[in-house]
C-alpha cells in the first residue's frame, strides 16, 4: 500500500499496540527456547509516568523486544509496589479532605478506604507504560500486595524467624514524624543546612561557677540525663563525679567521663540525651543514666516539656533558645552549617526514637550476595558502583524491617501476654493458637486471646524477594515457572536503589535459592535538565512525560532518550532530542515513500553502479551488526542506537537510495528494487527495538503479512560475510564523489551541468567504480592523467589528485578577480603577523603559547596563499 505524505505517529501507535496485545505477542509460557527473563523494578502504586519511568522502560523493552528477535523466550513481567509509606500517606490525605482522622477509624475501616484508593488511582502507571511501547507480558501483572505474594512475604518472616535471623528489640531508630513510622537508614537522607550552634551554661551545684556545652538543638536539654567530658581533658577532671543544674528544667544530672567525646570540638563537654542521639544512647547505657523521652509521635513535646507541652519541636527551638537567653544560660548563638537526616519519602526531618522494632540479622546473609559482586557471578554494568555496593554491604547493620503503618503485610507475630517476649510467630491464626498453647501449657487458649502485631513490614521486604514471588517460588519453590524464568536475565535500574533493593535481591536469591535472582544490573544515570539539575516537580523543570509523547511520538521520545543514555551517566535532557528522534522516525518514513514511489520496468537489467552499491551496503550491514552486537554484550544501550542511527540516516539515507535512484521520471529494475526492500527489511529489524511503532507499520506496508509474520515477533537480521576491501575502496569512493560535490558547490557549478574528471590515480582506484562515481557526480568521464590539469579546479583523496576543468562551466574572469582578492587579504593578514613576529620585544616577553600561537597562523596564512595561488595559475593555463 502506498504510504501518506506524513506520518500519523498517533494513529499508528494506538493501532499496533491493540495488534500486538490482540495476537498475545507479548505472552510468555515455558516451552523448549532458551528464556530470557526481565523483571520491572515495581513502581509505587502511587506513581504516574516521568522521564526517569521513561528511560528506565524504554531501556528494558529494547532488551526485551531484541531478546524476542534473537529467538528466546521473552517474558517481561509487569506490577506495582504498594509502597507503604507514600500510599499511606495518600490516603490519610484523601480522608482529611472528606473529615475524617485516620485515629478514629479501625483497621480494617481504614484498609478499605485504602483499597477503594488503590482501585481507584493505582496502576494508572502501568497504563501509561503502555504507551511508550513496553511490551511487558500483562498477563503477569503483579502487585505486592496480591494474596499469593503476601503469602509469600509472610512464609519468608516465619522461616527466617524460626531461623533465628529475625528478632524484636528495643532500640534507637529513625522515626519520620510525619509518617509517624520507623525508617532504615537507608531511606534517611542526609542535607547540609543552615543552623545555629547555642553555647550554654550549666551551674555547677553548690558553686557559682558553670560548665558550658554546645548544642544545636536546645530543646533537648529538657531530656539531659548527664554532661560529658573526655577523662584526658585537664579542664574538666576536677568536676567529674560533681553535678549540674539543667537549665530552666532545675534537673540534678551528674558529670561523667568517657572517651567517646572530642576534646576538640565546642567546649569539649557534651550534654548527653540518650533518649534521642544513638551515640547518647550508647554512653547512657555504659554509664547507666535515665532515658527520658520528652517527644510525641508527631514530634511534639510531651509532658516532660513542662510548658511547652504540645509545640512542635522545631517552634520550641526557637523560643527555648529565648528563653535560655532571657534566663542568662545563653552565652552564644553562632551560624553553623551541619548535617540533617531527613525523610527519603516524607522529607520530614528524622528524629532519633527508641521504641521496640523488628529487625532482620544481615551480617551472615549478606557475604554470598557480596561474593557474587565481587566474582562477577551478577555483573553491576558499569562496574563503578560495584564500589558502592561493596561499601553498603561489608558495613551492613541489621535491617528494621517494622514500619508503623496499617498499609501492607501485618507481622505475623502474635502476643498471648503482656511482656515483651510472650509472643509466638505464625503463618496463621490457627498456627499461632497452637504455637501458643505449646508455649504456655495451656490448652484452654483461643484465638481472640492473642493480639496481632499493629505493625506491618517495610515495603522493601516484599520487593526484595520480586524475582522469585513473580513466578510463585516461595511458596512452591519447584513449580515449572520458577525452574524454567529464574534466575531472570537483566535487571534495569537507577543506582539509587542499588542498596534499597537489588543488594536485598541478591540477598534473598542465595538465602532462598542458594542461587543468584540475576545475570547482570544495568544501572541508569538520573534524567536532568540541561542546567544539570535533578527533574522534580519543585523545580517545575520535568517536562509531561504523556505531552512528550503527544509531540514528538513514542518513537521519537525513545530514541531521544537513549541517544545520549550511556550508563550509568546522568542524562541532560533537551526536548531537542525528541525533536532529532522524531526527525529520524520522519526520515525513515519518506524513505521507504522514496523507495515505494519508484515504477518498475520488468525489462530493465541492474546497473553495474546499483550492484556495487548494494553489494557495499550489504557488507557496511554486516559491519554494523558486528559492532552493534559487541555494543549490546557490553550494554552499551546508546551506542547501539547511534551506530544503527547513523547506518540508516548517512549510509543507506545518504548514500544507497542516492546511489541506485533511477533518474528523474525514469523506472528502476526489478532486481534492484527487490534487493532494496530486502536491506531496508534488515534495517528495520535492527531498529524495531528503539523505535518499535514505525517499523511495524512500515514492516506491514511493504507486503501483506500473515499473523506470525508480524516483524515484533520476527528474527533478528542475519549479516553477509563483510567484504572489506569494498568497504575500504568505498570510503575512497565517498571520498572522490563528496570532492566533486565541494567543487561543484564552491565553484557554484549547477549539478545538472555534466562535467568531465581527470584524475592521478597513485592508489590504483579500480575503474569498475567510475560509472557510479560518474552518476553521482553528474560526470561525463573519467580520464587517467600523469600530470596536473591547467585550468581545472582540483583536490586530493589519500594520494590521488582529482581534476575538474574549469572553462565553460564557470566564469573564469571573476573567479580570477575573487581569488586576487582572497590572496590580496591572505597576504596583508600575512605582512601583520610577520611584523609581530619581526618584533624582538613581543617574541621575548610574550607567553611562549602565544608566540607559538602567531606562528601557527604564519604557517597556516602561508598555506593559504600557496592554494591560491595555485588554483589561479590553473585558470590561466
Amino acid at each position: 500500500m502506498s504510504l501518506a505524505a506524513k506520518y500519523d505517529s498517533k494513529t499508528t501507535e494506538d493501532k499496533w499496540y491493540k495488534y500486538w496485545m490482540e495476537n498475545d505477542f507479548f505472552k510468555s509460557v515455558p516451552d523448549e527456547r532458551e528464556s530470557y527473563t526481565i523483571v520491572i523494578p515495581p513502581p509505587n502504586v502511587t506513581g504516574v509516568l516521568h522521564m526517569g519511568h521513561m528511560l528506565n522502560n524504554t531501556i528494558q523493552d529494547v532488551l526485551i523486544r531484541r531478546a524476542r528477535l534473537k529467538g528466546f523466550n521473552a517474558c517481561w513481567v509487569p506490577g506495582t509496589d504498594h509502597a507503604s509509606i507514600a500510599t499511606e500517606a495518600k490516603v490519610v490525605k484523601k480522608l482529611k479532605e472528606q473529615g475524617i482522622d485516620k485515629n478514629d477509624l479501625t483497621r480494617e475501616e481504614f484498609l478499605k478506604h485504602a483499597w477503594d484508593w488503590t482501585d481507584e488511582y493505582g496502576g494508572i502507571i502501568l497504563d501509561q507504560l503502555k504507551k511508550i511501547g513496553a511490551s511487558c507480558d500483562w498477563s503477569r501483572t503483579k502487585f505486592t500486595l496480591d494474596d499469593d505474594m503476601s503469602a509469600s512475604v509472610i512464609k519468608v518472616f516465619v522461616d527466617l524467624f524460626n531461623k533465628d535471623m529475625i528478632y524484636r528489640g528495643f532500640r534507637m531508630v529513625n522515626w519520620d514524624p510525619e509518617a509517624q513510622t520507623t525508617l532504615s537508614d537507608e531511606e534517611v537522607i542526609y542535607e547540609e543546612r543552615n543552623g545555629h550552634l547555642y553555647h550554654l551554661k550549666y551551674q555547677i551545684k553548690g558553686s557559682d561557677d558553670y560548665i558550658s556545652i554546645a548544642t544545636t538543638r536546645p530543646e533537648t536539654i529538657l531530656g539531659d540525663t548527664a554532661i560529658c567530658v573526655h577523662p584526658e581533658d585537664e579542664r574538666y577532671t576536677a568536676l567529674v563525679g560533681k553535678t549540674v543544674i539543667v537549665p530552666i528544667v532545675n534537673r540534678e544530672i551528674p558529670i561523667i567521663a568517657d572517651e567517646y567525646v572530642d576534646m576538640e570540638f565546642g567546649t569539649g563537654a557534651l550534654k548527653i540525651t540518650p533518649a534521642h542521639d544513638e551515640n547518647d544512647k550508647k554512653i547512657g547505657e555504659t554509664h547507666h543514666l535515665e532515658v527520658i523521652d520528652i517527644f510525641n509521635a508527631d514530634a511534639t513535646l510531651n509532658s516532660y516539656g513542662l510548658h511547652y507541652e504540645g509545640k512542635d519541636r522545631f517552634v520550641v527551638r526557637k523560643e527555648i533558645s529565648n528563653e535560655l537567653e532571657e534566663k542568662g544560660f545563653l552565652i552564644n548563638k553562632e551560624n553553623h552549617v551541619h548535617k540533617v537526616g531527613t525523610s527519603e519519602r516524607t522529607g520530614a526531618v528524622i528524629e532519633p526514637r527508641l521504641s521496640d522494632q523488628w529487625f532482620l540479622k544481615m551480617e551472615d546473609l549478606a557475604q554470598p550476595a557480596i561474593k557474587a559482586v565481587r566474582e562477577d557471578i551478577v555483573e553491576l554494568l558499569p562496574a563503578k558502583f560495584k564500589s558502592t555496593y561493596f561499601h553498603w554491604m561489608e558495613n551492613v547493620r541489621d535491617w528494621n524491617i517494622s514500619r508503623q503503618l496499617m498499609w501492607g503485610q501485618r507481622i505475623p507475630a502474635y502476643f498471648y501476654g503482656d511482656g515483651k517476649e510472650d509472643f509466638v510467630v505464625a503463618t496463621c491464626i490457627e498456627d499461632a493458637v497452637t504455637l501458643s498453647r505449646k508455649r504456655t501449657k495451656n490448652e484452654n487458649l483461643q484465638a481472640k486471646d492473642l493480639r496481632q502485631e499493629n505493625d506491618v513490614l517495610d515495603t522493601w521486604f516484599s520487593s526484595w524477594l520480586w524475582p522469585i514471588s513473580v513466578f510463585n517460588g516461595v511458596l512452591e519453590p519447584e513449580n515449572e515457572e520458577i525452574n524454567y524464568y529464574y534466575p531472570t536475565r537483566d535487571l534495569v535500574t537507577g543506582p539509587d536503589i542499588l542498596f534499597f533493593w537489588v543488594a536485598r535481591m541478591i540477598v534473598a536469591g542465595y538465602e532462598l535459592r542458594d542461587e543468584k535472582p540475576f545475570d547482570k544490573v544495568y544501572l541508569t544515570g538520573l534524567v536532568r535538565d540541561k542546567q544539570r539539575r535533578k527533574m522534580s516537580k519543585s523545580l517545575g523543570n520535568s517536562p509531561d512525560a504523556l505531552g512528550l509523547i503527544d509531540d514528538y511520538g513514542a518513537d521519537g521520545v525513545r530514541v531521544g532518550l537513549l541517544l545520549s543514555a550511556a550508563a550509568g551517566n546522568d542524562i541532560m535532557f533537551d526536548e531537542d532530542l525528541c525533536q532529532q528522534g522524531k526527525g529520524f522516525v520522519n526520515k525513515m518514513w519518506n524513505a521507504y515513500r522514496l523507495i515505494d514511489g519508484w515504477e518498475v520496468d520488468e525489462t530493465l537489467s541492474q546497473p553495474t553502479y546499483a550492484l556495487q552499491g548494494l553489494n557495499w551496503y550489504k557488507s557496511r550491514f554486516a559491519q554494523v551488526l558486528n559492532e552493534v552486537e559487541d555494543h549490546y554484550s557490553k550494554y552499551r544501550i546508546s551506542d547501539v542506537l547511534m551506530t544503527s542511527y547513523k547506518l540508516i540516516y548517512d549510509d543507506f539515507c545518504g548514500w544507497l537510495l542516492e546511489i541506485i535512484k533511477p533518474e528523474y521520471q525514469k523506472p528502476i529494475d526489478p532486481k534492484t528494487l527487490h534487493q532494496v526492500i530486502r536491506l531496508f527489511e534488515d534495517n528495520l529489524r535492527l531498529m524495531h527495538p528503539f523505535t518499535p511503532f514505525i517499523t511495524e507499520e512500515l514492516w506491514q506496508s511493504i507486503a501483506v503479512r500473515d499473523v506470525n509474520d508480524a516483524l515484533c515477533v520476527n528474527t533478528w537480521p542475519v549479516a553477509d560475510v563483510m567484504n572489506v576491501d569494498l568497504l575500504n575502496d568505498f570510503i575512497l569512493v565517498q571520498d572522490v564523489i563528496s570532492g566533486i560535490r565541494t567543487v561543484r558547490k564552491e565553484k557554484q557549478i549547477a549539478f545538472k551541468n555534466e562535467i568531465s574528471l581527470s584524475v592521478i590515480n597513485n592508489e590504483q582506484l579500480s575503474s569498475e567504480y567510475d560509472s557510479l562515481i560518474m552518476k553521482m557526480g553528474n560526470v561525463s568521464q573519467i580520464e587517467i592523467v600523469k600530470e596536473q590539469v591547467a585550468g581545472a579546479a582540483s583536490y586530493r583523496v589519500k594520494s590521488n589528485e582529482y581534476f575538474i576543468p574549469l572553462e565553460g562551466n564557470i566564469d573564469v574572469a571573476a573567479e580570477l578577480e575573487k581569488l586576487a582578492g582572497e590572496l590580496k587579504r591572505a597576504q596583508g593578514f600575512l605582512i601583520g603577523v610577520q611584523k609581530k613576529l619581526g618584533n624582538e620585544r613581543f617574541v621575548n616577553n610574550a607567553a611562549v603559547e602565544i608566540v607559538e600561537k602567531e606562528k601557527q597562523k604564519e604557517a597556516d596564512t602561508l598555506a593559504k596563499i600557496e592554494t591560491i595561488q595555485a588554483s589561479m595559475k590553473a585558470l590561466n593555463g
